[in-house]
């Protein structure tokens, strides 16, 4: 039991690096450009 209890620790802290990890080093942002519509204004 105490053995499963260590391997459950171990998964949990590798998978706490790896998002953290990926969350530092992953470049998460996106492409921006601009964006210009005309509107029409019905104003009668």
């Amino acid at each position: 039991m105490l053995r499963l209890l260590k391997l459950l620790f171990v998964l949990v802290v590798l998978i706490a690096v790896t998002v953290i990890g990926y969350a530092y080093l992953g470049d998460l942002r996106p492409d921006q450009q601009d964006v210009s519509e005309p509107v029409e204004l019905d104003t009668n």
